[in-house]
């Protein structure tokens, strides 16, 4: 049998050497220039926070040098840690990566992007060009999604996988999303949706959870029918079960069914099939649907859509063995459909396979880290965003801090590795 070969993919250097950290700008004005007070407040943010340092900070560590950036005047301090000889540069979250501007005066630019405000629109009102908020938007995505997400979370064991086709210059690509506890954990472009190539795009995301959680593997994926998508996890997660999506059935049926005589009846049916208690009672739920369609179905094409529905019975009971696994792909669906929309309102992807690629990962980190609705975090225990509920944590009260600091060391983990075995 022949196993899809996992090619390794460009994500961004994992050698990144910014620590982040969430400082008061007044507080960092006063200790960034004063060696005892730097250390103090390195301390008080390690205790806090060990997640968004390095392996070995706690061995020890040297200030190195400082240096003031020419584009905003801003004093930055390096670090040599003793355990490893690596240097690593501090940065405050209120300042942006590669000292491009300050949080401030992008959290509100940024939030709109996430709502598919144009970059032109940005520069209008904003000032700058379209070219610096558009740089400043996909730079965000040579961060790790799944490792900037989930920082004080494991992640979850349950998650969806689909792919979503997006032009890119005016050929068609797709986008394979991976999705858990309600975040975007991975999305990668793949030029075709053949087994290699997804199993290659799916295989980024597998890159990244191994980098949080060593070894991590799900215990269930939901996807559709598409047989390139279960080869490509089952090449990259031996081990996974894969549940078939049960709305998928459902929405071929409907499709063209709605307005045939007896769909109401028809659907009150299948999702009581769908909401039995035990594997058993949903085969036996789906015979008896099956049963009243030959009887009352009169449309040829629904009734075949039925027929294909009911045969699956085994495909979407093996639900019931996963208790937690996802029957549907709902969780899947509102994220895509937000990115649907993102992507439409800006006309799509354009320029280089890794440009574009760059895109979809900063989408997926924007998507992670922007604000609901009031409402929306009322309802969701006062957490703001996905990531923030995911991580029962937050890092700054604004929200692009909470995301720059969240990205600390590109949102990888720079482990020590174990001594050779003597």
């Amino acid at each position: 049998m022949h196993k899809p070969v996992v090619r390794r993919r460009w994500t961004m250097a994992r050698r990144c050497s910014t620590i982040c950290l969430p400082f008061d700008q007044a507080l960092y004005d006063e200790a960034v220039t004063d060696p005892a007070a730097f250390r103090r407040a390195l301390a008080g943010f390690f205790r806090e926070m060990p997640e968004l340092f390095p392996d070995g900070f706690a061995r020890g560590y040297r200030l190195k040098d400082r240096r003031r950036s020419r584009k905003l005047g801003l004093v930055l301090r390096r670090l040599r840690l003793k355990a490893t000889g690596e240097t690593f540069t501090v940065r405050p979250a209120f300042a942006l990566p590669y000292m491009a501007g300050r949080a401030a005066d992008a959290s509100g630019p940024l939030f709109l992007r996430t709502l598919g405000v144009p970059f032109w629109a940005l520069a209008r009102v904003f000032g700058k060009d379209h070219a610096y908020w558009y740089r400043l938007e996909v730079a965000l995505g040579r961060n790790s999604v799944a490792g900037t997400t989930a920082r004080r979370a494991a992640l979850p064991g349950h998650v969806l996988a689909d792919e979503h086709h997006q032009p890119r210059d005016g050929s068609k690509h797709y986008v394979a999303t991976t999705v858990g506890a309600g975040c975007c954990l991975g999305a990668a472009l793949a030029p075709t949706a053949g087994a290699d190539d997804l199993t290659s795009a799916y295989g980024v995301f597998r890159e990244e959870a191994r980098d949080v959680e060593p070894g991590y593997a799900p215990a269930t994926v939901s996807a559709d029918g598409w047989a390139a998508t279960h080869q490509a996890w089952v090449a990259l997660f031996p081990l996974v079960a894969i549940l078939r999506c049960f709305l998928h059935g459902w929405l071929a049926i409907r499709s063209r069914g709605k307005l045939a005589d007896g769909f109401d009846a028809l659907s009150e049916r299948v999702w009581h099939a769908y909401h039995a208690a035990t594997r058993r009672c949903f085969s036996q739920r789906l015979l008896r649907v099956r049963e009243w369609a030959r009887a009352n179905v009169a449309a040829a094409w629904v009734l075949e859509q039925v027929e294909k529905l009911c045969g699956r019975s085994a495909e979407y009971g093996a639900a019931y063995a996963h208790p937690g696994g996802h029957r549907t792909s709902n969780m899947l669906d509102r994220v895509m459909r937000g990115m649907s929309r993102y992507f439409d309102a800006g006309q799509h992807l354009h320029g280089s396979a890794g440009a574009g690629e760059r895109h979809v990962r900063a989408w997926a980190v924007l998507y992670n880290f922007r604000p609901w609705h009031p409402a929306v975090a009322r309802a969701n225990g006062g957490w703001r965003c996905p990531a923030e509920r995911l991580n029962r944590h937050r890092y700054s009260e604004d929200w692009l801090q909470n995301l720059l600091a969240s990205a600390s060391l590109g949102g990888y983990r720079r482990r020590i590795p174990p001594p050779p075995t003597p």
